[in-house]
């Protein structure tokens, strides 16, 4: 085989075969997860990206942005970021509680997720009913009683108290190391909670989350 040098003049035309030593760079899955919350989702997920993005980030890459918006301005938060990123996010999460927001405003997130949905972009409608606190009482039971957000804290105190981690409160940096090792039991807690609200809109599935489909996606890097 001859060593001569293709010419200029020759490059890119049709009958020129690829060179042996070119590779081509394979991009990471992009992720951007946009919360609610400015502190305990943040904090959370921050923790998750940080695991990933250090072990994996050839393959897989999150970034979490903490935005103190609401429901569907959440969304066109979100969207705005994906659209305005050089990133090319593959998905988007827009994680939100439904707290005592208006019904329509918090079936309309998930119906936005779904009608702007692409063939290069999926949006993830993550809501908890009625908080993201929800999934962490999961992480040690199953619960379906539709109780006030409220109620989740004391509960949450009592169950970490039990494994002597102190006091829940919301802006807690250490909520994912804690219940790391419980993460299994609430994917299928979460899961079974789905189907109990199978068929209902967010708003009336009382309690519920989705936070599951979520970590089920990044679980295999944790």
């Amino acid at each position: 085989m001859s060593t001569k040098q293709p010419k200029k003049s020759d490059l890119g035309k049709s009958w020129m075969a690829p060179r042996r030593d070119s590779r081509r760079k394979i991009q990471p899955e992009y992720h951007l997860i946009v919360t609610e919350g400015t502190d305990t989702e943040p904090e959370y997920f921050n923790a998750i990206k940080k695991i990933i993005n250090e072990k994996y980030r050839e393959h897989i890459q999150l970034k979490v942005a903490g935005q103190g918006d609401n429901t569907v301005n959440l969304f066109y938060i979100a969207k705005d970021l994906a659209d305005h990123s050089p990133n090319g996010y593959r998905h988007v999460w827009v994680v939100y509680d439904t707290d005592d927001f208006p019904h329509e405003h918090i079936n309309r997130v998930a119906e936005l997720c779904e009608s702007e949905r692409t063939d290069e972009r999926t949006f993830h409608a993550i809501w908890s009913n009625q908080c993201v606190e929800l999934w962490f009482l999961l992480h040690f039971s199953y619960m379906q009683s539709d109780i006030h957000r409220r109620e989740y804290w004391p509960k949450l105190s009592e169950c970490l108290r039990a494994l002597g981690a102190g006091e829940y409160r919301k802006n807690r940096g250490d909520m994912y190391a804690t219940l790391r090792p419980y993460m299994d039991v609430a994917i299928k807690n979460a899961k079974k909670l789905a189907a109990h609200n199978a068929g209902k809109t967010p708003a009336d599935s009382a309690p519920g989350t989705m936070i599951h489909e979520m970590i089920e996606v990044f679980r295999p890097y944790l």
